[in-house]
């Protein structure tokens, strides 16, 4: 692994610069996709040179990609909570919702709040939290009916 960091790093960088435009991101981006390197160590050793190259390129591009979506996604939400609200009622609107979050347990708390708010999918969410995607669902589901009872009664 040493070796594939030492020849790739810094062209790395500099193509995840180019991405971002940003080379404080770019070398994050960079370190990032080593990070999933290491965690594929096994898979990269059955690889060619070429080959991881290519996997690290297409790793890279993948996590920026996701991290795109993922902005865009919170964006969207951000621009619905906003739109046709003044600055007031939106403030309102938006402590009310984590006034009302603030009543589920901390797990159920957290992941309606990435969900919901900060964009995140059940796979994703399911790849931080370490429990597969259903699980995620299942539990999102919950949290839904315990907010609908704190509502309706």
């Amino acid at each position: 692994m040493n070796e594939l960091y030492a020849q790739h790093f810094e062209e790395l960088a500099r193509f995840c610069t180019m991405l971002y435009r940003d080379a404080e991101k770019g070398s994050d981006l960079a370190q990032e996709t080593f990070l999933r390197a290491l965690e594929h160590a096994e898979q990269l050793a059955a690889l060619t040179p070429q080959e991881q190259r290519a996997w690290l390129y297409r790793t890279a591009k993948n996590l920026f990609l996701d991290e795109m979506r993922r902005n865009a996604r919170f964006l969207k939400r951000q621009q619905l909570l906003y739109e046709g609200e003044g600055a007031e009622e939106s403030g309102y609107a938006q402590t009310e919702t984590y006034l009302l979050l603030g009543r589920l347990p901390q797990e159920l708390q957290t992941l309606m709040r990435m969900r919901y708010i900060e964009g995140y999918s059940a796979a994703e969410l399911g790849e931080l939290f370490h429990m597969p995607p259903a699980t995620v669902r299942t539990k999102l589901s919950r949290a839904r009916q315990l907010l609908k009872k704190e509502l309706y009664t």
